[in-house]
């Protein structure tokens, strides 16, 4: 009976475990896809589940991982066949579904995205979820008409992986920067992946005026909280925030002032449930709008045995940029 390497959550007595496991194959949920992982990442929402900090995991047991990219091994679905290169990210993997933290994943072929010409599997995990929400965030705030002309962007969370993606990202596009991050020692690391300015979080973290002076035209929010709502009364008349995280906290102590005096908007991305259409416009304009310089700069590699010690480094708030998991 074939067996693969997999970091398993289990239930526990108190809280959850998660370890590296031989899982069993024929363990394998349903789906017509069966994908040989080659590479995954290493997100907030993996560190949530790997440590059990937050209810993330709603199956035991649960291979961890919400992203992998890989190659076809067997597929009964019409679109894919053995040996083609894909990339799945969200759907529930590590929280509903069997994960990626695992040297095989099996899953629906609707949730797969083709490999982009021009990126490794490495470097589509270097994006991952984090990349990914981030572009879709990027892509929010210019279909509602943002743009480097509208004035100042800011960034929340900058020197994480949403952050240091929009960052890169918003920079490559044409605009000026604001990074707003609590680690004053990553300004030379934001400035050198794109930022104009570095400020310090502490400016955000205060009680939200209901309005306060203008600042930005648009932003992208991975926080939450008290930060998300300083960012919108901050905002200039007619922009728009991207919220897409929760790292401060799931609360929005904010005012409707922004919205009926100032017309600002909040554009909710969420990448998990994404429809397939969006997730390959993302990923094409990731392969054209983001510097593979400075994605190379903001990634750090790690192997499948140090995920959990990463995932509570992750929590901490002690890593920098993206982290890509090799599988095999």
């Amino acid at each position: 009976m074939a067996t693969f390497k997999a970091i398993r959550i289990d239930k526990a007595d108190k809280g959850t475990t998660a370890q590296l496991v031989q899982f069993d194959d024929a363990e394998l949920m349903d789906g017509d896809v069966t994908v040989r992982v080659e590479w995954s990442t290493l997100n907030y929402k993996d560190g949530l589940a790997l440590t059990g900090k937050a209810p993330v995991v709603r199956r035991f047991p649960m291979i961890a991982g919400i992203d992998f990219a890989g190659t076809v091994e067997s597929s009964a679905h019409p679109q894919w066949k053995a040996g083609d290169k894909v990339v799945c990210t969200g759907w529930g993997m590590g929280e509903t579904h069997l994960g990626a933290y695992a040297e095989k994943a099996r899953v629906k072929g609707d949730w797969l995205v083709a490999l982009p010409q021009g990126l490794s599997a490495r470097d589509a995990m270097a994006i991952g979820t984090a990349g990914f929400t981030a572009m879709l965030s990027v892509l929010a705030l210019e279909k509602h008409g943002i743009s480097p002309k509208s004035g100042p962007v800011v960034v929340t969370g900058a020197a994480g992986g949403v952050g240091s993606v929009a960052t890169a990202v918003l920079s490559k596009l044409g605009y000026h920067v604001i990074a707003s991050t609590g680690r004053a020692s990553e300004a030379d690391y934001l400035k050198g992946i794109g930022a104009a300015e570095v400020i310090d979080r502490n400016e955000l973290s205060a009680a939200a005026k209901p309005i306060a002076k203008e600042r930005w035209a648009g932003g992208v929010d991975s926080v939450g909280s008290t930060t998300l709502a300083n960012l919108l009364s901050m905002t200039k008349y007619g922009g728009a925030i991207a919220a897409c995280g929760l790292a401060a906290g799931l609360d929005l102590p904010a005012s409707v002032a922004p919205f009926i005096l100032r017309g600002v908007c909040l554009l909710g991305i969420d990448s998990v449930m994404c429809p397939i259409e969006p997730r390959k416009a993302a990923w094409q304009r990731l392969t054209s709008d983001l510097d593979r310089t400075k994605l190379t700069e903001i990634t750090h590699e790690i192997s499948l045995d140090q995920v959990s010690e990463w995932g509570t480094k992750i929590l901490a708030g002690q890593v920098r940029g993206r982290i890509v998991v090799k599988i095999v």
